[in-house]
């Protein structure tokens, strides 16, 4: 069955980068992304997302850098599985994070940690925003650091919210082939579970 849509084909075209050009984006462009993100429904509306945007290059050198030290404490542990290893490796994914200062702007989203469904609502949030970046021209990656206190530190976050994920926003340098994507009829059931549905 082939489907035809704006918003499927948003995200059938959309990837994670991880290589950016420095060239200036227009804020103009993130804002509305953002003001999209925040159509999103939330568990009782309370719309427990914020989001932190940073442009200044000294900031962004001292996310990485606080990022990379806890991504190195992460690699060096025997916490992470071998699965992982692997498939980082094949990637090119490493305790290296240069789109953290590459990139013109890192949009910082947090969770309210009192909110109900906090986790749940800013991560529906995240997916509208994601597709708005696509939708302008923009690429993204959704990065969670591995010790995200000291980033939260940095940036003058309370307490009461937690760090969801931090995304780089800009223009790619790199040309990347979107990951394979399972088949509706692997992940949608009729009625009970495992029971196939009649795809056209």
């Amino acid at each position: 069955m082939e489907f035809k849509g704006y918003v499927y084909s948003l995200a059938r075209k959309r990837r994670s980068i991880r290589k950016y050009r420095s060239d200036p984006i227009d804020l103009g462009d993130v804002l509305y992304a953002i003001s999209t993100a925040i159509q999103a429904p939330s568990g009782a509306n309370r719309q427990p997302w914020r989001f932190i945007l940073v442009d200044d290059p000294d900031l962004k050198r001292r996310i990485r850098r606080t990022c990379e030290i806890g991504e190195e404490k992460f690699y060096k542990s025997n916490n992470v599985p071998e699965w992982f290893r692997k498939w980082a490796s094949e990637r090119g994914i490493s305790l290296d994070k240069p789109f953290l200062t590459d990139a013109p702007y890192l949009i910082i989203v947090l969770s309210n940690k009192k909110a109900p469904y906090s986790k749940e609502s800013t991560w529906l949030a995240i997916g509208y925003l994601l597709l708005a970046l696509e939708e302008k021209g923009l690429s993204s990656l959704t990065y969670t650091p591995s010790e995200p206190k000291e980033v939260l530190r940095i940036l003058g976050v309370p307490d009461d919210y937690k760090l969801e994920v931090i995304i780089p926003v800009g223009k790619p340098a790199e040309e990347k082939v979107k990951e394979k994507r399972l088949l509706l009829k692997d992940v949608v059931f009729l009625n009970r579970w495992n029971n196939p549905i009649n795809i056209p």
